[in-house]
């Protein structure tokens, strides 16, 4: 995708992630937060046709190369569509915790269990001090390791592929869980599509 973007559709109703993600709370994050993103970050780059030709990820890739007036933009706008895009894909009801394959076994390698991962993943999501994401990235290698990224920063510039992430914006968890943090990322686990997550693992 390139611009002029547009938002990008769900793969699923919005209540398709109750009781664990409310209905209201996905309408207004996809319809409304990550409009904005797509819509100031087009309003950026009107002016800009030689760059109409690059993805989100190039824009993002190539930010210290961008015009000065519309990197914060590009860092904040462009990263909050590339994020969002990436969190809304790897979300699922019913998808059980994975069994066996490679990516169970690079977890089990790089955090001893998949409940200790579980626990790690979610102290990153809890640390992450304000807004931010919490990630699991895979190197070339297959190593696993996590992230934490503020506001709307990526992973991108650390040269690691995502395999999920879990937005810790208030916007993402408050109308339900208000101020409570621990019990969305509790309840975002019973919404990971593991099999979207293996596949990004592999394509590393």
């Amino acid at each position: 995708m390139t611009y002029p973007f547009e938002l990008k559709s769900l793969n699923y109703p919005y209540d398709a992630l109750e009781p664990y993600i409310d209905a209201t709370t996905m309408e207004l994050h996809h319809s409304k937060h990550l409009q904005t993103y797509v819509t100031t970050l087009n309003g950026a780059l009107e002016n800009h046709p030689e760059l109409h030709g690059l993805t989100v990820e190039e824009l993002i890739a190539k930010l210290d190369e961008l015009p000065e007036a519309i990197r914060p933009v590009v860092r904040n706008h462009g990263g909050g569509v590339y994020n969002h895009n990436f969190f809304f894909d790897i979300l699922k009801k019913d998808v059980p915790s994975p069994t066996t394959g490679p990516l169970l076994e690079a977890i089990v390698e790089a955090f001893g269990s998949f409940e200790k991962f579980k626990a790690e993943f979610k102290q990153a999501g809890l640390t992450q001090f304000g807004s931010g994401w919490a990630w699991l990235v895979t190197d070339a290698n297959g190593k696993l390791s996590l992230l934490k990224t503020p506001n709307q920063d990526t992973e991108i510039p650390h040269g690691v592929k995502p395999v999920i992430n879990v937005d810790v914006w208030e916007h993402a968890y408050y109308l339900k869980c208000q101020n409570r943090r621990p019990e969305y990322i509790d309840n975002f686990f019973s919404v990971v599509d593991w099999e979207k997550a293996e596949a990004n693992y592999l394509k590393r």
